[in-house]
């Protein structure tokens, strides 16, 4: 193992997790579906929109959140749909009321054709929610002064997107991401959110030094939720093996994989 990459434990909130595979609630074609899909992926960590739970008590149908093994999972609730401070700040307060956990996911957007994060707003909620007393883990840019700024305002993790919100993009440029997990890695968890399209993305994070990955519509939209789940998992676990190992350099020119000097003749 490379002395520079040491192999650290996940741990997020003084909670310790066993899978570095972080999923998404929405789109999938039902609430078994996605079961299914956290179960083949392992995952312990799930977030869904507030928005989308139901907080009417006396409900007569099942919430998608009654689906969930909470015994198992910690649930991550998420500001998603809000593009100002205020509204994310209201959302992730009545998140806390109406879930008792005091995790958040925050998102405060500044674009609805991108859905590309507005930073400075992103950087100011932190410092509230974290004085009142939140985990937050905040989705951003892979602007590395702007992830330094969200750990120094207390952010439990620092979420920077591969590419945007939904595209399966992968990393169109990762340099950011470079730059962030060399100055915060071990300091925070680095998780990779938004973007992620197929298993080889999610093992690229994980090369790159990355903590883990949220990973919602990759895994919803395939055609085998549940097998593409499985194939997640199974990407960021060689991803993270390869971290570990210490990939060789890039070289220019050919390095030849049987070397002649010491050989007889040669």
């Amino acid at each position: 193992m490379s002395e520079a990459n040491v192999d650290r434990e996940l741990v997020i909130g003084g909670r310790r997790f066993g899978s570095r595979l972080f999923m998404g609630t929405g789109k999938f074609p039902d609430p078994e579906t996605m079961v299914e899909a956290f179960r083949a992926g392992g995952t312990e960590c799930v977030t869904v929109a507030v928005r989308r739970i139901d907080l009417d008590e006396k409900r007569s149908e099942k919430n998608f959140i009654d689906y969930m093994d909470l015994d198992r999972i910690q649930l991550l609730p998420n500001t998603a749909g809000c593009f100002d401070l205020d509204s994310a700040l209201r959302t992730a307060r009545l998140a806390r009321a109406a879930t008792g956990t005091n995790w958040i996911k925050l998102e405060v957007l500044g674009d609805e054709k991108t859905l590309l994060p507005d930073v400075s707003a992103t950087i100011e909620g932190t410092k509230i929610l974290k004085d009142e007393g939140f985990i937050v883990l905040p989705y951003t840019s892979q602007d590395p002064i702007a992830a330094r700024k969200l750990f120094e305002a207390g952010a439990d993790t620092v979420m920077p997107l591969a590419s945007p919100i939904g595209s399966g993009q992968g990393f169109p440029d990762f340099s950011g991401l470079q730059f962030i997990i060399e100055e915060l890695s071990g300091k925070v968890p680095i998780i990779v959110d938004a973007g992620i399209g197929a298993p080889s993305d999610a093992a690229m994070a994980m090369e790159l030094g990355a903590d883990a990955c949220l990973i919602n519509t990759a895994i919803a939209k395939a055609q085998d939720p549940v097998l593409m789940a499985t194939a997640m998992a199974e990407g960021l676990a060689a991803g993270r093996k390869a971290w570990l190992a210490g990939r060789i350099a890039r070289r220019r020119y050919a390095s030849a994989s049987s070397p002649m000097d010491g050989i007889v003749g040669s």
